[in-house]
């Protein structure tokens, strides 16, 4: 493979495949799961199993696309490594930046969200004091070392995947058996009896998969990880392979339960579905349960963005596209001047919400609208791993010869998902609550184009 002017360093591969593993769950099992299966629940009812499902079916072609690139070359930052050597440069630079925006604004959401949920055991907790020791914790988890960081979110992926199967395996049992509910089995007609199975038609079914996507991002960490991982070939083909049916398992077990016990159209008024199953089964503290779980969705959803992030602006500055100062390694081995830039960014993000809502309760829904933007930047990552696919093969067809890992039914399948994520855009504006958080995340992208361009327009 071509060495790209200014390559980054290499990171010490301090981590094990489990918990290269357990960073892709947890970046992609999040509040995404636990609080986003609302809206996609409300705009096409019980067929969400196979929105879920047909995403599922993108997500592996994305990451059978990149397993096939990172058997071959397992760098640190890989996807937009690929975009720029296999696609054009400013693919490789928009994937960057994508990256660090979309983590940023994902890190302060999610700390937005930890404030709220301690409030729940303590309702006198102070917001602005509570993120701050929240940014502070993530900040020193990350700068202590690669292994410190991957030992912390193996945990908190472990709550997670936990509490899942444990919700999977009591869910069945009142679907099948009625434990819960007075030894009566409830049976699967939730599934068909409340307007249909396809309850908005191919618009709602269309406009649920822009939230299914934005929950299923996170899962290429396995292109950064792969950096700092021991053995990577065994570890990124195993985590490939594992991680996807992980997934596809956990959200879509977990949907199918939830639907299939509560009439879609009533999940609305009941608060969290994962809270009133748990309740449903006599666990009395099913509410503090979940409560502790989505507390560490959230924390690990901020921490695996803090340690993508950091890398990519790490890489970033070698490469001269980000400023210097952030292409520093600390004594621990890790990018600490990166890590401090990208909790910087978070912090005064969090402080501007903290101020916004403490001056106008009416811009509350403003960060909502900042959060979803991240969705289409995030997608920047999957429509650049599929096209530097294409290029990667026409211009390797020896590295192919014997790879054991190749990406099925290439070329058809990239072109499959790269329409399908195209469609899913363009319902993205026509979906009157996600036309706004779309727009932002284009221009954005937009801008970075126009910087990349008056930057580069002397250069070859």
């Amino acid at each position: 493979m071509s060495q790209k002017k200014g390559k980054a360093p290499a990171l010490k591969r301090s981590m094990s495949a489990g918990q290269m593993e357990m960073i892709s769950l947890g970046g992609a099992i999040g509040v995404g799961l636990f609080m986003g299966s609302a809206s996609t629940i409300k705009w096409t009812g019980p067929s969400v199993l196979l929105a879920y499902m047909f995403v599922g079916l993108i997500l592996y072609i994305v990451m059978r696309a990149l397993g096939e690139m990172l058997y071959v070359d397992p760098g640190t930052g890989s996807f937009a490594d690929y975009a720029s050597e296999h696609v054009h440069p400013i693919a490789g630079y928009l994937a960057e930046w994508a990256n660090v925006f979309q983590y940023i604004v994902v890190g302060i959401s999610e700390v937005v969200a930890t404030t709220e949920y301690l409030r729940f055991w303590w309702p006198n907790t102070n917001d602005w004091m509570a993120g701050i020791i929240i940014i502070v914790f993530l900040l020193l988890a990350n700068l202590a070392s690669a292994k410190a960081y991957a030992t912390l979110e193996f945990w908190f992926a472990m709550i997670k995947v936990v509490t899942i199967i444990l919700m999977i395996i009591l869910g069945f049992m009142v679907i099948l058996f009625g434990f819960g509910n007075g030894g009566h089995p409830i049976g699967f007609s939730n599934l068909w009896s409340h307007g249909g199975f396809f309850t908005g038609g191919i618009k709602g079914f269309l406009f649920s998969m822009a939230i299914i996507v934005g929950s299923y991002q996170g899962i290429e960490l396995i292109g950064i990880s792969a950096g700092e991982v021991a053995d990577p070939k065994k570890a990124v083909v195993k985590s490939v392979k594992s991680v996807l049916w992980r997934i596809l398992i956990f959200y879509v077990g977990a949907i199918f339960v939830i639907v299939t016990i509560y009439p879609w159209d009533k999940l609305g008024t009941m608060g969290s579905p994962f809270v009133t199953t748990f309740a449903k089964v006599g666990i009395t503290a099913a509410a503090s349960i979940i409560n502790f779980v989505v507390l560490t969705a959230a924390l690990s959803g901020a921490n695996s963005g803090i340690y993508s992030s950091s890398r990519m602006l790490y890489k970033m500055a070698h490469e001269g596209e980000a400023p210097k100062v952030f292409g520093h390694i600390s004594k621990r081995i890790v990018p600490d001047r990166a890590i401090i830039g990208i909790t910087s960014g978070i912090f005064i993000g969090f402080m501007l919400n903290v101020l916004l809502q403490f001056f106008s309760k009416s811009l509350e829904n403003v960060f909502v609208v900042v959060y979803s933007s991240s969705v289409l930047p995030g997608m920047v990552a999957w429509f650049v791993i599929l096209l530097a696919e294409l290029r990667f093969r026409k211009k390797n067809p020896h590295l192919m010869e014997n790879h054991p890992f190749k990406l099925p039914l290439y070329p058809y399948s990239n072109y499959f998902a790269l329409i399908m994520l195209t469609v899913i855009v363009i319902f993205m504006f026509i979906n009157p609550e996600t036309r706004i958080s779309v727009a932002v995340g284009a221009i954005v992208l937009i801008i970075a184009a126009v910087v990349y361009i008056v930057k580069h327009k002397n250069k070859k």
